[in-house]
């Protein structure tokens, strides 16, 4: 429940005039060039620069505006924030909206720009995180900013959170809010973070995705061990042969389709875009709709195994006891068992599997105020467009807030040229955004925390 339009400036409720008197989209562009200046590379070990700089940067922005937050630190350098913002007597469960800090790395000499210059060019801000995920730390430091200098607090209660360690499976970041501070997120009942709210356009009209589901990760390391012995003699217990075969089985399984709620809701709505019916049968067609999204939709109507790294040996003619492969494994929900079934028959007698990180997936129902709240925000700001659920291929910090029970939802709200292969920009080269989708998100979350 927001506010009361009389005892506030510049905000309504439903049905009238959406008028605030600050710009929650003021200060976006220029935040979010300021966090992708501050290098936040993951390197998945700890020889990355840390979160700690951007902490303590974000730390400072609520400060400005009367917000005090704490900050978290697991090792050198890992650091989380949290603050606590708004609430009123008789305020609801507290919203938790929550953003990752950290990035990916990036080869400069990859890129057309300098990926931590923040630079804006042709109309859009580059640098590694514009996407993933510092637009959406700036829109939510934007919107919270010109809110509680204009006094428009919502009644509900928010939890502010800026993660470390998410893009290497969040286990120096939220893993360690949940485990060891969970009396900081204890009274939220929601969460809202990435990766959802952007736009892809099928058949010339614009549909917002919003994120209801995530696949569970199996990061896994294979092991196959050997007889050592010399390369030019026979040897029928070679390691690198088992672990090759297996690898090879593993990247050339053509895994089924399998339709989630969320994505039979989905497939459901683009069919009716495209003037045909939803079937298990034309899945991969409807998924076609997506043009360069299809790379990632198509990831998300079925299990997927991807093998990522290889390491044997030391000697061209020696041969080695051990061979090893890393495979990224994603699974849908409700479909846990077939993989790791099928998993197991591909890796064949003789491979061992142990995990780098194993973390379950998740799916929400499509339905409730907040679902309906985002909406109805997004349809304020974009009238003629559509709204639906869809699952993530990824991983998010979602994960790790899932355990307290919490709903929740991928929710950057972006309104993107149809020609913008966006998804191709997620851990990519020349990683942008639009200046103007930074703005249109900031307009449409602030509507929105005063919907919730």
């Amino acid at each position: 429940m927001a506010h009361d339009a009389n005892d506030q400036p510049g905000n309504a409720r439903d049905g009238a005039p959406y008028a605030p008197s600050y710009d929650p989209a003021g200060e976006v562009v220029e935040l979010c060039r300021d966090l992708i200046r501050i290098d936040t590379s993951n390197y998945g070990d700890e020889s990355g620069p840390g979160e700690r700089k951007a902490a303590e940067h974000v730390a400072v922005l609520l400060d400005e505006v009367g917000i005090e937050s704490e900050l978290f630190e697991l090792d050198s350098g890992r650091t989380s924030l949290v603050a606590q913002w708004g609430g009123r007597p008789g305020g609801e469960g507290a919203l938790l909206l929550h953003g990752h800090l950290d990035v990916v790395p990036a080869a400069a000499e990859d890129w057309q720009v300098d990926p931590f210059s923040g630079e804006i060019q042709d109309g859009y801000v580059w640098g590694r995180g514009a996407v993933d995920m510092k637009d959406f730390d700036a829109m939510l430091l934007s919107v919270v900013r010109a809110r509680a200098r204009a006094g428009a607090v919502p009644d509900r209660p928010i939890v502010l959170c800026f993660t470390a360690d998410e893009e290497a499976g969040g286990h120096h970041g939220a893993q360690v809010l949940v485990e060891e501070y969970a009396d900081r997120l204890e009274h939220c009942t929601e969460a809202v973070g990435e990766v959802g709210g952007f736009s892809t356009t099928i058949r010339g009209q614009r549909l917002y995705l919003i994120e209801a589901a995530e696949k569970g990760m199996a990061w896994m390391k294979l092991t196959a061990r050997g007889r050592a012995g010399h390369g030019s003699m026979i040897n029928d217990d070679n390691a690198v042969s088992r672990l090759a075969a297996a690898v090879a089985r593993i990247g050339a399984y053509d895994w089924p389709v399998r339709l989630t709620p969320t994505m039979q809701t989905l497939l459901a709505t683009v069919a009716e875009m495209a003037g045909t019916e939803a079937t298990p049968e034309n899945a991969e067609a409807l998924i076609e709709e997506f043009g360069g999204a299809a790379r990632m939709m198509g990831a998300v109507i079925r299990n997927t195994a991807n093998p990522t790294m290889l390491g044997a040996g030391y000697k061209v003619n020696v041969i080695p006891t051990e061979a090893t492969a890393h495979v990224d494994g994603r699974f849908l929900p409700g479909f846990e068992d077939e993989f790791f079934d099928t998993l197991a028959g591909l890796c064949g007698e003789g491979v061992e599997r142990s995990y780098v990180s194993h973390q379950q997936p998740w799916e929400m129902p499509y339905d409730g105020d907040l679902v309906d709240a985002m909406t109805r925000c997004l349809l304020a700001e974009d009238p003629g467009a559509r709204v639906a659920p869809y699952l993530m291929s990824g991983g998010t910090d979602a994960k790790h807030f899932n355990k307290l029970g919490l709903r929740s939802y991928g929710f950057t709200p972006l309104r993107l040229p149809a020609d913008l292969d966006f998804t191709a920009l997620f851990h990519g080269v020349d990683e942008r955004v639009p200046v103007d989708a930074l703005e249109f998100g900031s307009r449409v979350f602030d509507r929105f925390l005063d919907q919730v």
